[in-house]
This record gives structure tokens, sequence and C-alpha cells, in this order.
């Protein structure tokens, strides 16, 4: 936490619910980080098949990346 604070001069209360949000998002299995997406760019007015794209490429880039999912394995988590 030292290194954060002096890093970036935040305050320490502030430094450290930074780094619980970063580990509490890169804690998310790959699962869970579909369905949240999913959820999210739904409420965004995109449409399924650019959702599944770009879910897609967000795994991708993450920085432990997820496996690589089919549209239909996609679907699947989402629904079921």
């Amino acid at each position: 936490m030292r290194y954060v604070v002096a890093s970036t001069g935040l305050p320490e209360p502030v430094a450290a619910r930074l780094v619980a949000d970063i580990v509490g998002y890169f804690d998310e299995t790959a699962e869970q980080f579909i369905r949240r997406r999913h959820r999210e760019l739904q409420a965004r007015q995109l449409r399924n098949a650019e959702i599944w794209q770009r879910l897609s490429r967000e795994l991708a880039q993450r920085p432990v990346a997820a496996p690589t999912f089919s549209e239909r394995q996609l679907r699947r988590i989402v629904y079921g």
C-alpha cells in the first residue's frame, strides 16, 4: 500500500479502496466477467452480435487471458 500511496500521491484510504477495487475486478472468473459485461453492454443498447465480438476481444486483452470461447459458448454462459 505504501508504494501506491507514494507513487500516486493518493491518501491511504483512497489508495486502499483503489487496490481493493482492482483486485476484485481481476478476481472475477471468465464466466463472471462474461455475465457482468453482457449486462453492461446490453444496458448500453448494444446488439448481441456486437456484444459477442466485443467480449471475445476483451477476454483476450485481460492480464491473464481467458480461454478462447466460441459465440455459442458465450451464449451458454450468459443464458444457461
